[in-house]
């Protein structure tokens, strides 16, 4: 059976012994920095790998002072289990309740806790040290944990090993069936092998050789895996969960940096707009609308303002949905934590989750935008895909998108419509045909005799509100139901009838009759001009109503000698070509006429022009 593999990660105040607790279990020294080993300090993350049964396990050592804070937020990003380390001669200091905080924002909710330095105190202050704990662990996500004391000497490591172990059980850990995601903590130069960076596998698979969406800026840019590695060893492939080193081809080590990420191509896109649910500390301050405040996102951290939508301020302990504005385009995908801290970087405001990665702006105090960014935090997934697809609107989403919009992974919900291989909400959809059925309105009424408008025409207008490929995608759809009526090139209301006055009628029917009288040799439609009304309008009339056919520039048929045309021509081609002057005698008129009659039949599909001859088509 292959490892299962997850990540550890310290927190705790600063010399409360995190870094030698993970030097105790792991036999590593998780400061690699000369400025750590000379002051006595963890500055920056420190990595090692630990076995817990059939748990491989990658610990990440993070700093405990406060000016390291955003250090510490960089290596618990993504972290399946936690390593609480508190001193029993201290206590829970302020780091630990920010440390813990912290944890609980991101969603941490496997734990252990090591009472480390028990063998400096007496009974008594060891119990009362766990008692405080134990009361710092109520109503948190780590409510449960199992508090473990030891010591320097390595005394409790036993059943502190025992109690990860139990802990890694109740991990749920990450998906290799996701795409892959890496989100850079560090980069570096090695000899002979040029830039590799590291950061934890968020999800997936990948093998030396593939290719990847390296995210920098507003558009990712392609780069190859020139190799791998995990914890200093080489090897062919990486899977969710694990610390990897990915050696890439040709990127120069001063354009990386932490916080940018590494992603399956098209999996992932930038974007300066995250709607979140945001929790404020109960022990904080509130969080106002428009806010200055660093986001970390991933290993990320960058300036972001706060939109509170339905309030002006979220007051401590309390949760509402925000928009954050982003100084730099970021990447991230549904259900993802956020941790929010003032501008200065001093506090931890609060933070949530991801609701919608690449949403527009939305309308403050809107109803409805609230509402369907509220939905996006359902744990039913149809919900939530039917939220998504609400507020991307006339964009629509694509089914391979709905992972990174939604978290939904497998069915997509029947109450979507698929259009042009997109998927869109109903009400979306109902809001742009009322653009074309109110557009269509609008025409009819300016021109009463016109029995049908221009499909591109409309197709720009609607354009409006929607992609051109949607508008042409609705009016199709429209034509189909039969809630429009037209062609490729006309369309009109289904229940349009023009309206002509009792003159307009009278022309009608004298244009008309003049047809039928003529046969095959109709009059030219200019000899009808009257103030009755605009002749072109009752000629379209006429033609949507079945009594004409227009078979040329200014050219009209009556409806049943255009039938007889077509019946001749089809009977006689029917036993071979025939030239143009065969046709001609054929329907007893001229050259005048013949020859647009010829261009009529091939315009329908009835006859092919092949040289000077036509034939059935």
């Amino acid at each position: 059976m292959s490892p299962r593999h997850l990540i550890l990660g310290t927190a705790g105040h600063i010399d409360h012994g995190k870094t030698t607790l993970v030097r105790l279990l792991t036999g590593t020294d998780g400061d690699r920095l000369p400025a750590e080993q000379s002051r006595g300090i963890t500055i920056d993350l420190g990595f090692a790998r630990l076995a817990l049964g059939r748990h491989a396990v990658g610990v990440v050592d993070v700093p405990g002072h406060e000016r390291f804070v955003r250090n510490m937020l960089t290596g618990a990003t993504g972290i399946d289990l936690a390593l609480l380390v508190v001193a029993a001669d201290d206590g829970p200091m302020p780091q630990t309740r920010e440390h813990l905080a912290i944890l609980q924002l991101l969603g941490v909710r496997h734990g252990v806790v090591a009472l480390t330095k028990s063998d400096l105190v007496d009974a008594e202050r060891l119990a009362t040290a766990t008692v405080a704990v134990r009361g710092l662990l109520a109503d948190t996500t780590l409510s449960d944990a199992v508090i473990v004391p030891t010591v320097r000497d390595g005394r409790g490591l036993p059943a502190l090993l025992a109690e990860l172990a139990a802990a890694a059980e109740r991990a749920a850990g990450k998906s290799d069936a996701r795409p892959f995601r890496l989100a850079i903590d560090r980069a570096f130069t090695v000899v002979g092998h040029g830039t590799v960076v590291t950061g934890t596998v968020q999800g997936g698979r990948l093998r030396v050789g593939d290719t990847l969406d390296w995210h920098h800026g507003e558009r990712p840019e392609p780069v190859r895996v020139r190799g791998l590695s995990v914890h200093g060893g080489a090897v062919e492939e990486v899977t969710a969960g694990q610390r990897a080193g990915v050696n890439l081809a040709g990127v120069p080590l001063e354009s990386l940096h932490r916080g940018q990420e590494l992603a399956a191509p098209g999996s992932l896109v930038a974007g300066r707009v995250l709607t979140c649910q945001l929790h404020a500390l109960a022990d904080g301050r509130a969080i106002r609308h428009r806010l200055p405040v660093r986001l970390h996102l991933g290993t990320a951290e960058v300036m972001a303002e706060v939109s509170v939508l339905d309030a002006d301020r979220i007051d401590p302990g309390g949760r509402a949905v925000c928009q954050l504005f982003t100084a730099e385009p970021v990447v991230a995908v549904w259900g993802q934590p956020v941790v929010v801290r003032d501008a200065a970087a001093e506090t931890t405001l609060g933070g949530g989750t991801v609701l919608d990665p690449t949403t527009a702006r939305l309308r403050r105090r809107h109803v409805a935008h609230v509402e369907q960014a509220e939905r996006m935090s359902s744990s039913d997934p149809a919900v939530r895909t039917a939220a998504a697809a609400w507020l991307a609107g006339a964009d629509g989403v694509r089914p391979a998108d709905l992972g990174r919009l939604a978290g939904v992974w497998d069915e997509v919900p029947a109450s979507l419509v698929s259009l042009g291989g997109r998927l869109y909400h109903p009400e979306r959809l109902a809001e742009l045909e009322q653009h074309v059925f109110d557009t269509i309105a609008e025409w009819h009424r300016d021109q009463p005799l016109v029995t049908a408008h221009d499909r591109g025409k409309l197709v720009a207008t609607v354009g409006r509100f929607a992609p051109a490929e949607l508008a042409q995608q609705v009016i199709e759809r429209l034509l189909t139901a039969k809630r429009l009526v037209g062609d490729v090139r006309r369309v009109a209301a289904a229940d349009f009838k023009p309206k002509l006055s009792q003159n307009q009628r009278k022309l009608r029917d004298r244009i008309v009759a003049a047809h039928v009288a003529a046969g095959f040799s109709p009059p030219d439609p200019a000899e009808f001009a009257t103030p009755a009304g605009s002749l072109a309008d009752i000629l379209e009339v006429a033609g949507a109503e079945g009594l004409l056919v227009k078979v040329g520039p200014d050219l009209y048929l009556a409806t049943e000698h255009e039938a007889e045309l077509r019946r001749r021509a089809a009977e006689r081609l029917a036993a071979g070509p025939a030239t143009m002057a065969e046709l001609r005698d054929l329907w007893g008129t001229t050259r005048k006429y013949a020859l647009p009659f010829a261009a009529h039949l091939d315009a329908v599909g009835l006859t092919v022009r092949d040289g000077d001859v036509r034939r059935l088509s």
